[in-house]
């Protein structure tokens, strides 16, 4: 922004403000309803007229009426996506770096079909594997969203660590093997250190894939042994039948949404890093 007069420079901090604001209105949002008693709910204010930690204590309160089913529900979020994660990366590791280093028939077949399954509606394969899964013995199950998660995870991983193996000079491997490396330890020991913050920013994305993922957890789950928190989030029920759980599921919402955010906040430079060193060469 050297180069930049001060009106551009004035107007981009405009844009910026305009941009954080428009994005953080529906957080900030949620999280105001999150601390709203159920008379508050109905004030119109956007500020707790009355502040209470009472939604929170619902959620994670031993006793809480939302309790039983949130908790187990966070269990499952994080262990199935990072679970997801872990096998996504490992596979499309080896994928990627086979489709960067190798020259054979069908690579491009390969990733147009990475591409085409993800952007492939989900809704449309949930019948058949519902059926399915019910058939084997998957239904309601870890391994029974982990299959499917993969199918969301791991076409964007290939797509993103191809990129970056092909930025790696094929020279290094050639230089490890011609010291007495064997081809896997040339790429253990000299490439994927080099690809370490594609591998990492892949893992980012992949784990907030499956974290956010709501049509397969709905879908292939029935009891809290496999429901993920986006899913357990449409049984929170009120106190009563005319008593709608808005507060109770923001405050599940903002406990859900904050590790994420600090995990974002934590990392934010080795995940530019990565988008950006990944966007290099195609």
């Amino acid at each position: 922004m050297g180069g930049m007069s001060t009106k551009q420079r004035i107007g981009w901090v405009v844009i910026t403000v305009v941009v954080l604001l428009w994005s953080l209105f529906p957080v900030v949002s949620i999280l105001m309803t999150s601390f709203k008693t159920q008379a508050g709910l109905f004030s119109g204010k956007f500020l707790p007229p009355e502040w209470t930690w009472e939604n929170y204590a619902t959620i994670l309160a031993p006793g809480g009426s939302a309790q039983d089913l949130f908790l187990p529900s966070l269990r499952n979020s994080i262990g199935i996506s990072l679970i997801s994660t872990v096998v996504a990366v490992v596979l499309a590791t080896f994928c990627a770096y086979a489709i960067a280093r190798l020259d054979f028939r069908g690579k491009k077949l390969i990733l147009t079909t990475a591409l085409a399954v993800s952007v492939f509606p989900v809704v449309s394969i949930v019948t058949p594997l519902f059926n399915l899964w019910r058939s084997i013995g998957l239904y309601d199950t870890w391994p029974g969203l982990i299959i499917p998660y993969l199918s969301l995870t791991l076409p964007i991983s290939i797509w993103t660590l191809a990129a970056f193996f092909r930025q790696i000079p094929w020279e290094l491997e050639q230089a490890a093997q011609v010291d007495g490396a064997t081809p896997f330890q040339a790429f253990r020991k000299a490439v994927v250190p080099l690809a370490a913050p594609g591998v990492f920013t892949t893992a980012i994305i992949a784990f907030f894939i499956a974290w956010n993922d709501f049509v397969y957890g709905i879908s292939l789950t029935s009891t809290s042994a496999a429901r993920p928190v986006p899913a357990a989030l449409s049984f929170f029920t009120g106190a009563s039948q005319f008593e709608e759980p808005t507060g109770a599921i923001s405050a599940a919402a903002i406990v859900v949404t904050v590790p994420i955010v600090i995990v974002v906040l934590i990392f934010q430079r080795r995940i530019v890093s990565g988008l950006t060193q990944g966007a290099v060469k195609g």
